[in-house]
């Protein structure tokens, strides 16, 4: 292969200044696309994550709801305070009565005995809560009370012997049934014939 001549002095200077021309626009292109390598995404597409940012910062879950103050400034309690609250119930338990013997008439029928057979008996009112612990106690089954006479039955002959005793001349007894007088307007004379209509009921 022939040698190449050599370039005129002339030449070689001036291929010198183009080179040494084109070194700054070289070294910017370079400092450009190092840039652009540092700050690019991943090779995944995602952006690089700022360092800066501690995780302790980010947040680990949803915040805790706070609960909002009364009108009168107060708290309401949590609602697992409430959860435990007891409820008081809304009416008292019924009460339990002893059951009349079955030969034995209600106190309704005797009354409405009366009322068939012309005797007077305003204003019956069903008393048989009465009976029980929380009213007068006598342990009675059922209590129809009216403005002329009283009518109680107990769950037995001993229980109604025992009251009628304790009433004395202002009662009358027939079986488990008990005529009280006591607060009863009925006139003496009138009695026996409310007597006879229970009497026919057994």
């Amino acid at each position: 292969m022939a040698d190449r001549p050599l370039p005129p002095p002339e030449d070689v200077g001036q291929t010198a200044l183009v080179t040494t021309r084109n070194l700054p626009a070289v070294g910017i292109l370079l400092v450009a696309v190092a840039l652009s390598a540092g700050c690019g995404s991943d090779d995944d597409g995602s952006p690089t994550a700022n360092p800066s940012v501690s995780s302790e910062a980010a947040p680990t879950g949803l915040p805790t709801p706070q609960t909002a103050p009364s009108a009168d400034g107060a708290t309401p309690p949590s609602a697992a305070a409430q959860g435990t609250t007891q409820r008081r119930p809304a009416s008292p338990p019924p009460v339990v009565l002893p059951k009349r013997p079955a030969a034995a008439p209600g106190a309704k029928q005797v009354v409405d005995a009366f009322r068939a057979a012309g005797l007077k008996v305003p204003r019956p009112k069903d008393r048989s809560v009465d009976c029980g612990p929380d009213g007068l106690g006598l342990g009675c089954s059922e209590l129809m009370a009216t403005d002329a006479v009283t009518v109680y039955v107990f769950p037995d002959e001993t229980s109604a012997s025992d009251i009628a005793e304790t009433w004395g001349g202002q009662s009358y007894r027939r079986g488990a049934v008990v005529l009280n007088y006591l607060e009863a307007k009925t006139p003496a004379a009138d009695r026996p014939r409310y007597e006879k209509v229970l009497n026919d009921l057994h």
